[in-house]
């Protein structure tokens, strides 16, 4: 496995929206094929798309997004109508981002099939 290009993926209900979302508002590379849409990620990385008529959201955090700045980018996901999410018992700011005294300052969203994403300050 050490040699494999590995990749992730995850399904969407809607591929359009899917591809709107990753290339015009998150700036991605985006392929398509077929079977769904390729996500290439700086430095390589991979992330397959597929849809699913029956699609449920991960309840989980399916790809994160470190940044230089966790700010400004919280600000221009605002700017593009992006809501970062709120969790019970996790202190957050109110623009939705943790800043816990130890860990990674974090902000989660979600795409528009409901899987969660974050940004995080690197």
């Amino acid at each position: 496995m050490k040699e494999s290009r590995a990749f992730s993926g995850y399904s969407v209900d809607d591929i359009d929206a899917a591809k709107r979302f990753y290339r015009g508002i998150l700036g991605l590379d985006v392929g398509q094929r077929p079977e769904g849409l390729t996500l290439n990620l700086a430095f390589g990385g991979t992330v397959f798309l597929y849809p699913k008529p029956d699609h449920q959201p991960a309840t989980f955090t399916v790809l994160n997004f470190p940044v230089p700045d966790i700010d400004a980018t919280v600000a221009a996901l605002a700017e593009e109508g992006i809501t970062m999410e709120r969790y019970d018992g996790l202190v957050q700011d109110q623009r939705g981002i943790a800043r816990p005294g130890s860990g990674p300052r974090i902000a989660w969203f979600k795409d528009p099939a409901g899987n969660i994403l974050s940004v995080m300050q690197e």
